[in-house]
């Protein structure tokens, strides 16, 4: 996940790229290198810098993992995205954190977890660190781009897949955004809901929660 950069104490590192997987033609997962000492929470992120160009990626490991693992969506006219996604492994690159306050904080309210596209990235580093019994709802565009789908499947409740294109197929899939899944298919109620994803949907999903879910608490983390 590529998110908008914000605030924070820097703390800078350097680490080499270990491997690259492709998750869909357009997604991939970076392993770099652990720099020692560095420590982080599930949701949080780092920041990288390629020349004069920044951009931050939440971490999809667990904190207990041996390496730093990125969810990165290749952006067409993306500098940076498009550099890691050629850059040879064993390249060292500068960055810092982690950064943010996206983190899990259990209550007595269902948890909801919803993303589009590689904004499911924390929830996948909260689900390998062992968070369990939430319901998510992935938005995206086809079949393909459902990445992570099994390891989200096993720690949910309930695991939704939400496709904007892509007629669906099997009984974890919605034909529709993640707007309308919630609008339709999740009975009111007071809940946790934990938004990450392009500012669009964490718009529309707030107006829906503030109509649909009063009194539930929201936490987001925008992307582009």
């Amino acid at each position: 996940m590529e998110s908008v950069s914000r605030d924070l104490q820097p703390g800078p590192f350097a680490a080499r790229i270990l491997s690259r997987r492709w998750l869909s033609p357009t997604a991939f997962e970076l392993t770099l290198e652990r720099p020692p000492g560095f420590d982080f929470q599930p949701g949080q992120r780092v920041r990288l810098g390629i020349g004069p160009n920044a951009r931050d990626y939440s971490i999809a490991a667990a904190p207990g993992g041996p390496d730093i693992v990125l969810c990165i969506r290749r952006v067409a006219g993306g500098e940076v995205s498009t550099w890691l996604s050629k850059a040879g492994i064993g390249t060292e690159l500068c960055g810092s954190g982690p950064h943010g306050y996206f983190t899990f904080t259990p209550s007595p309210r269902p948890a909801i977890f919803v993303a589009t596209g590689t904004g499911v990235a924390p929830f996948v580093s909260m689900a390998r660190a062992g968070t369990k019994g939430f319901t998510l709802l992935h938005g995206v565009k086809r079949v393909e781009d459902l990445f992570y789908r099994n390891l989200l499947a096993a720690s949910a409740q309930r695991y939704i897949a939400c496709l904007s294109e892509e007629a669906p197929v099997g009984s974890d899939v919605f034909a529709g955004r993640v707007t309308r899944h919630l609008e339709r298919q999740v009975p009111p109620g007071t809940c946790d809901f934990y938004l990450c994803g392009r500012s669009e949907m964490i718009r529309d999903v707030t107006w829906l929660i503030d109509d649909r879910f009063p009194g539930s608490r929201v936490y987001s983390e925008i992307f582009y």
